[in-house]
């Protein structure tokens, strides 16, 4: 029976189709694996609070309330500053809408082209069922992002506290996968893979948190418009690797420009000066005692982590790589010097 090769090859049929099937459950429940993944993360790197009230004597479930109730408001304030901002721009654009169209109609230049390419007509063929339809697509299909941003974020919430509750009990339970001759080796090493990862989140959003109330202070005495949402823009791109302080430069400053040339300068002096002190004195202090990563590492790691699932894979790489680091210095070179 073994040498049949009927058998064989309804074998070999077998498994191509179970790693097919694996393969596609896996691609379907991309979307979920992400957000597991975000909430393992930040229950990783939030446990460190935990672990320090329950040193304070407080019990464990109050611990874990008292950190999902700090992440709860935090989340609450990001949303407070930037959504009345674009409420009351838009109520604004809209109000002034007719003021707009208005002075339109006086110009002649704008009245000469009307005439010319016949732009009434245009707008009357273009506005029929189908252009009715896809406008409508395209506000149910907002409606059901702005949804499902909010089902994802309730999601990683509730899965980083059910993490947060069961942590060790988690903790322990991957250790007793490992054979017994092995599990006290890893154990050491994985919690200081999980004490690198807690301590890489925590001094992350220490410099996050220092680069928006710097931004607050800034926006406030050059007298940018909404200047805690430009702070929290400012502080949410700046945990993303390499580039994310970039960004958030370059919106802040696209603002200071739209408000007035001085301010556009301004902002552009200041995110030049802090960078250079956020990468050079900041950023090397809070992260020398907590991972050791080489730079090159460090932006390869992003690129890939990007290309791979997207911004998500740029926030863990830099923990990633101090992992495989560790690994390689503890497991890997000590076994290579032993042959």
């Amino acid at each position: 029976m073994r040498r049949n090769s009927f058998l064989v090859g309804f074998t070999g049929g077998l498994g191509v189709l179970a790693a097919y099937a694996l393969y596609q459950g896996i691609r379907n429940a991309a979307g979920i694996l992400v957000l597991v993944l975000i909430a393992l993360f930040l229950a990783v790197g939030l446990y460190p609070a935990v672990a320090r009230l329950r040193r304070w004597g407080l019990p464990h479930g109050l611990s874990v309330a008292l950190v999902a109730l700090a992440v709860l408001l935090l989340l609450c304030g990001g949303v407070v500053a930037l959504v009345p901002p674009i409420i009351t721009q838009s109520g604004q654009f809209i109000e002034q809408l007719p003021s707009y169209i208005e002075e339109l109609r006086r110009s002649e230049t704008v009245n000469e082209l009307v005439e010319r390419y016949d732009v009434v007509q245009r707008v009357q063929d273009a506005v029929n069922a189908n252009t009715v339809g896809r406008a409508l697509g395209g506000v149910l299909g907002g409606a059901q992002l702005i949804f499902g941003t909010i089902f994802r974020i309730l999601t990683v919430l509730v899965l980083t506290i059910y993490f947060l509750a069961y942590f060790d009990r988690l903790r322990s339970l991957g250790y007793a996968l490992v054979p017994r001759s092995r599990r006290e080796r890893v154990q050491l090493i994985g919690d200081e893979i999980l004490a690198k990862v807690g301590a890489y989140m925590v001094g992350a959003l220490s410099i996050a948190v220092l680069a928006g109330l710097s931004t607050f202070v800034f926006a406030l005495i050059v007298g940018l418009a909404y200047p805690m949402a430009l702070a929290v823009v400012v502080a949410v791109t700046d945990l993303i690797p390499q580039i994310g302080a970039t960004l958030g430069a370059v919106i802040v400053t696209l603002v200071g420009f739209a408000t007035d040339l001085s301010s556009g300068i301004a902002c552009l002096v200041f995110f030049l000066v802090y960078q250079q002190v956020e990468n050079y004195l900041i950023y090397p202090k809070v992260m020398r005692r907590s991972v050791h990563v080489n730079e090159v590492a460090a932006l390869l790691a992003a690129l890939l982590g990007v290309a791979l699932i997207g911004v998500v894979g740029a926030l863990i790489a830099i923990p990633t790589v101090a992992a495989i680091q560790l690994i390689l210095r503890e497991v890997v070179l000590p076994r290579q010097q032993t042959r």
